[in-house]
């Protein structure tokens, strides 16, 4: 038996076999099921289990940093000295040609940055100066320039990001890492979502969905304040010793329904009445950041009882070091078209002065505390901005979603630090040198992880089901 089989066999178990055990009812089918669960008994009770990779990992958790709203990799990463020359310049035609936007009209004029870009540490990488504190990480993050992908409305990318569709219905890719290798968390949920900004991001929780594989792996949000679960502790009246009592009762109520119907929904169900058990102990530790030394809370900018990026980004340090598989932190308020609220002055300054200095602060801390080598941090948008500028309330101060050129970066978990992947020409337009595809970047992260993209598969509705679809490079250039 090969590797691919092996693996195979081992998420078998795991499947829904619902359809099957609804026409066999007690019969060779619940016979069957029982002895498959009696030959792996941890692999039935225990969903969450953590198996064996494809290949040899080089990361065991990721932190995806997303910043909701298409960061202007123009103000922030991209400095394009002829871009600027050109301000105020009609865009040519041939720039506009075949290209689709989301609001930009007629022919837009081109709009060069403001801002002040310089190089930094021995890799050379070049900064604006709305990013001071990530001076002092660029030797340690690799930056990943000319993305391409293929959806320029917010909600259809991002969810084509997380999940390798516009569509809902689809597994996150927090969900597949789950479901691929579990989790060595035992306390904690495998996978973890934390939201900061002004609200939620748009697409919902359709973001970290399980989609069509089993409930048990999609992402689990906690609240950045209080109770990270509502309803989490116990009612008054309620001891630690009834807890366990009613949880036993009940796990024991849906085991005995499971090895009737073998419903793979029914072992979510068990898992979680047991998850939240001892999250009753855990959960309130975890999110007690005030026991953190000073100097920490100070280098994040967090405040304890106060809900924030700085915190969420601590809390992020904070659950991978307790073998959380998989946290994703979202950030809104990056759409800067020009009007009210999205302008490339205030508003990006606003929203760069609340996450710059924690995203630096957690690769050093996690390179201080020793779990970068096996964090896979990734910090970056559903699209870019356009080099042309966007006309809102008669002004030209913004810019458009630009789906052909944008830029994120990755540090840790076997990713090279101090370097600089791909290009874009000298307008920012569309990639040059090295492009990649959002595809291959979830592929480069499952690899990473030791999860071949194109054999992370589930069968649903008669047909093979994986993170990137048809499509996906593993982007070698950018792996140690």
């Amino acid at each position: 038996m090969n590797d691919e089989q092996k693996f195979r066999a081992g998420r078998q178990l795991l499947n829904s076999r619902r359809e099957f055990l609804h026409h066999a009812g007690v019969g060779i089918g619940a016979v069957a099921l029982n002895s498959l669960a009696n030959a792996n008994p941890s692999a039935a009770t225990n969903p969450m289990l953590p198996r064996a990779s494809h290949l040899a990992p080089r990361a065991k958790n990721v932190i995806y940093i997303f910043q909701a709203g298409g960061p202007s990799q123009l103000e922030l990463f991209d400095f394009k000295p002829e871009l600027i020359r050109l301000h105020g310049k009609p865009t040519p035609d041939s720039f506009l040609k075949g290209k689709r936007f989301s609001f930009l009209k007629g022919i837009p004029p081109l709009l060069g940055s403001e801002r002040e870009f310089k190089q930094y540490g021995q890799s050379g990488a070049t900064l604006s100066e709305l990013l001071p504190w990530h001076r002092e990480i660029v030797d340690d993050i690799c930056f990943v320039k000319g993305i391409k992908t293929d959806v320029f409305n917010h909600g259809p990318a991002k969810l084509f990001f997380n999940t390798g569709s516009p569509q809902p219905g689809r597994p996150s890719m927090g969900a597949w890492v789950t479901y691929g290798i579990g989790s060595e968390c035992t306390d904690l949920p495998g996978f973890v979502v934390l939201q900061s900004g002004p609200r939620g991001p748009r697409a919902g929780s359709t973001l970290w969905s399980s989609g069509f594989l089993p409930t048990t792996y999609q992402g689990v949000p906690f609240r950045g304040t209080g109770d990270p679960i509502l309803f989490l502790a116990s009612p008054d009246g309620i001891n630690r010793q009834r807890q366990r009592e009613f949880t036993d009762v009940v796990s024991d109520l849906n085991q005995q329904r499971f090895d009737l119907v073998g419903d793979s929904e029914i072992q979510t169900r068990i898992a979680s009445y047991e998850m939240a058990y001892r999250m009753q102990t855990s959960a309130p530790e975890l999110m007690d950041i005030s026991k953190e030394p000073k100097h920490v809370l100070d280098q994040y900018g967090a405040m304890p009882g106060k809900a924030s990026f700085a915190n969420n980004c601590l809390l992020a340090r904070r659950l991978v070091e307790r073998g959380v598989r998989f946290v994703q932190l979202y950030h809104t308020d990056w759409d800067h078209h020009g009007g009210p609220g999205q302008t490339l002055g205030k508003d990006i300054e606003r929203v760069c002065d609340q996450t710059d200095q924690a995203s630096a602060a957690l690769i050093k801390d996690l390179k201080q505390n020793g779990l970068l080598d096996d964090t896979l941090v990734i910090w970056g948008g559903e699209f870019g901005r356009t080099p042309m500028g966007e006309t809102r309330e008669n002004k030209i101060g913004g810019r458009d979603h630009h789906i052909d050129a944008f830029t994120l970066w990755m540090a840790g978990g076997g990713i090279k630090p101090g370097t600089i992947y791909g290009s874009t020409d000298e307008l920012g337009l569309v990639g040059a040198e090295n492009k990649s595809h959002v595809h291959d970047i979830q592929a480069t992260i499952l690899h990473l992880l030791g999860l071949d993209h194109e054999k992370l598969t589930y069968r649903f509705q008669g047909r093979d089901f994986r993170l990137t679809d048809v499509h996906g490079h593993v982007i070698d250039g950018i792996i140690v």
